[in-house]
């Protein structure tokens, strides 16, 4: 699994509950809310990988409020293209799928199936998809990174997969089995990078240490 991320895995997960997309979308439905992120697990194990299941969801959510603006936070589906057209087929408002750090440290952060190629690719297929749909990708900094390979990444997610909007924070260590903090990044190198973002582009960039994926995600709009 990724070094970064405590979430427990499973070598034999359960089969997805199928009334989970209806209920889940109840019950955000029934909250005072204009604005949800969705987000899931990876589910290698199944053939689609669920993107159906989190389709389905985004499906009767958009149904029943048709307002309220869904942003989804997918895994890379192993690049798996059929599963990312799934999804942009669904109606969602803003398609997320973390990078999560720069290209030099991706094989020591990320699960082995995991790489920058690929999570980049699923971001430009899901625009090719759907030009209009806003993208957005995520960039954890303090595990080891240099300012200008932050700033080359940027560059890269900007250029060649034309995301809309970036978030950049401070990686904090979740247990002591996980990958040690490098550095903690100063507010004002936050402040830099928010700046760059914007100079080359980006709609929109939240950039400080406390910055997560979903931090303030309606804020755009």
């Amino acid at each position: 699994g990724c070094r970064f991320c405590s979430v427990k895995t499973s070598r034999k997960p359960a089969t997805p509950d199928p009334n989970e997309p209806e209920n889940t979308a109840k019950a955000i439905c029934s909250w005072d809310i204009d604005y949800i992120v969705l987000t899931s697990v990876d589910r290698d194990d199944l053939s689609d990988q669920g993107s159906s299941h989190i389709a389905q969801t985004i499906g009767f959510i958009k149904r029943q409020k048709p307002n309220l603006l869904v942003e989804c936070l997918t895994p890379d589906f192993r690049g798996d293209k059929k599963c990312v057209e799934t999804i942009v087929k669904s109606n969602l408002d803003v398609y997320a799928h973390n990078v999560e750090t720069v290209k030099e440290l991706q094989t020591h952060v990320r699960d082995h199936r995991a790489n920058f190629d690929q999570s980049l690719n699923v971001l430009i297929y899901a625009k090719e998809i759907n030009p209009n749909l806003i993208t957005k990708t995520s960039l954890m900094l303090g595990l080891g990174e240099t300012n200008e390979q932050v700033r080359e990444t940027m560059r890269q997610i900007r250029t060649r997969a034309n995301v809309d909007c970036l978030t950049l924070g401070q990686y904090m260590q979740p247990t002591r089995r996980h990958l040690k903090v490098k550095e903690y990044v100063r507010p004002e190198i936050f402040e830099e990078l928010k700046a760059y973002g914007e100079s080359i582009g980006f709609l929109y960039v939240a950039s400080g240490p406390l910055v997560r994926s979903s931090y303030r995600a309606g804020e755009y709009f």
